[in-house]
């Protein structure tokens, strides 16, 4: 079990360090995201391929529909996120991408059949206020700004992905990780061949933060993530997983000199307060009722 704690915890700090690496790459948003899913899930083909136990179960049709549609959420929430990154910055991209979970919550009445209850609406009610907290001053000073658009819909695309992912039963572990990541892929790069073709310029500077963010990052955080959650508790991989939105305000302040206002500072505690206290919630009540 430590060594399964020890890889998630290593894990969450990679991915929580991709806006740093993505500051350093000298490409459009969408480049750096097409150019991540494919090193990545490559990488991950690769692990596939040369492991020594592979996914028994059998995928039915609606399996396959399910995990696309996840694959396809999930490169557009990517797009979306390092569009926001670019826009409005690390720390604010990061924080409005992990509204995605509290959508998750606000949705699974429908999706799901889960019952609403008062803990999932404070923890939705105490998000919100959260997000209007981190941003007001944009939306004061700039109105509904394309960066704060694409951070808002960085969430929206999150939780569609884990909505679909949930529902793919019969794909799961690294085989899930690895049909998404390559979704993720061919959804991107469809988007940047009619947005600019297939001409890429790559600049020298930008390869070994390239190479980092795609095998590092995506490939080697992907695997550690998979190999990892199913031999740890449910609880403790929800408490560790908000060391990512943490640690990735942190390295933005030392790397990227980025500071939170103290309104915004109360809009983070606020949002991954709430996030934390329904997913926490969730899996409590889970574990009571079985």
């Amino acid at each position: 079990m430590k060594k399964a704690y020890f890889k998630y915890l290593l894990s969450v700090l990679l991915f929580g360090s991709n806006g740093i690496v993505a500051s350093r790459i000298l490409m459009s948003s969408y480049e750096i995201v097409l150019l991540r899913t494919f090193i990545g899930s490559l990488f991950l083909f690769a692990i596939y391929i040369f492991s020594k136990t592979k996914a028994s179960e059998k995928a039915g049709k609606k399996d396959v529909f399910f995990i696309i549609i996840s694959g396809v959420s999930m490169g557009a929430s990517w797009m979306f996120l390092y569009e926001a990154y670019a826009n409005i910055g690390v720390s604010l991209a990061t924080l409005s991408y992990y509204c995605g979970p509290v959508f998750v919550m606000a949705l699974s009445p429908l999706v799901f059949g889960e019952k609403i209850n008062g803990a999932k609406l404070f923890g939705f009610f105490t998000v919100l206020c959260g997000m209007f907290l981190l941003n007001n001053q944009e939306l004061y000073q700039k109105g509904l700004s394309w960066g704060l658009f694409c951070g808002i819909m960085s969430a929206v695309t999150y939780a569609f992905m884990v909505i679909f992912n949930k529902k793919a039963t019969g794909i799961k572990g690294l085989k899930n990780s690895m049909y998404q990541l390559f979704i993720s892929f061919i959804t991107v790069g469809l988007f940047v061949l009619i947005k600019q073709g297939v001409h890429i310029d790559i600049s020298t500077e930008s390869i070994a933060a390239i190479l980092v963010l795609g095998i590092v990052n995506t490939g080697i955080g992907c695997y550690l993530y998979f190999s990892s959650i199913s031999g740890l508790p449910a609880q403790t991989v929800a408490i560790c997983g908000y060391l990512e939105p943490v640690s990735a305000l942190a390295l933005s302040a030392i790397f990227l000199h980025e500071r939170l206002t103290p309104i915004q500072a109360a809009g983070a505690v606020l949002i991954l307060g709430g996030a934390a206290f329904g997913e926490l919630y969730r899996r409590r009540r889970y574990k009571v009722s079985n």
